[in-house]
């Protein structure tokens, strides 16, 4: 089975058809939450996942907070800002649909949470001392998080942990436990500013990483035209 397995789309519709586009056919989509937040379009956004077939989506904090499940104060000034305006443009069909998310499952043998399998909604997976303490919250092979926006790779040898941030555009083959980060594809952080996607292959357990271009100036007029933070204008166009 080809999966897509998308990250942290906060509501770019520009960057995430550009993803659709580039990742080709699939079997099935996994999206590993954060679908609104900060960006424009998050309507958009949820009309297209939802129509896509066999998709897997995930609660993320920002998805959470959209809908009333996480306070404001765990947000910073600007990232509040965002969530309150999303409360007011938010759709009835979009809210029904955010509201049926979990931030954690299991699906076809691989854990999927937005955050960590410790803490699935807020944890920052940064590090490999943290990531090596979340290996005892998962019985399963692989976990696949988002969360940082950064594409890593944390693979467990013995008692240690590998931390590989991969290439774009490679693949490798996941013999060992790990988890691994497919990073974000609407606002990424590793300073390329292009979308970035994996393609897990169940066949072979191989994880392919990918990264595509798309149109940062035209998603930076509609988040100007609807006040957004221009903080988080500005940052797409670094990845930072």
């Amino acid at each position: 089975m080809r999966t897509l397995v998308l990250s942290d789309i906060h509501a770019n519709l520009t960057a995430l058809d550009a993803v659709l586009a580039d990742a080709g056919d699939v079997d099935a989509v996994w999206c590993l939450g954060d679908v609104v937040g900060y960006g424009p379009d998050p309507n958009e956004c949820i009309a297209r996942l939802a129509a896509l077939p066999n998709l897997v989506c995930l609660q993320g904090n920002h998805d959470a907070a959209a809908i009333g499940q996480l306070a404001l104060e765990s947000f910073n000034h600007e990232a509040r800002i965002s969530v309150e305006w999303l409360r007011d443009v938010l759709t009835p069909d979009s809210l029904t649909f955010l509201k049926t998310l979990q931030p954690m499952r299991v699906e076809h043998g691989v854990t999927l949470a937005h955050a960590s399998p410790r803490q699935p909604v807020l944890e920052y997976l940064l590090d490999s001392y943290s990531a090596l303490e979340n290996f005892d919250y998962f019985e399963t092979p692989f976990c696949f998080v988002g969360h940082t926006h950064v594409p890593v790779l944390f693979i467990k040898h013995g008692a240690g942990i590998n931390l590989q941030i991969p290439a774009t555009n490679t693949t490798i083959q996941l013999h060992d436990r790990c988890i691994a980060n497919p990073g974000s594809v609407g606002q990424p952080r590793d300073r390329d500013p292009r979308a970035a996607y994996a393609i897990f292959d169940a066949q072979d357990a191989s994880w392919s990483t990918n990264r595509v271009d798309y149109d940062i100036a035209q998603v930076q007029i509609r988040m100007q035209s609807a006040n957004l933070p221009e903080r988080h204008i500005s940052r797409l166009a670094g990845g930072w």
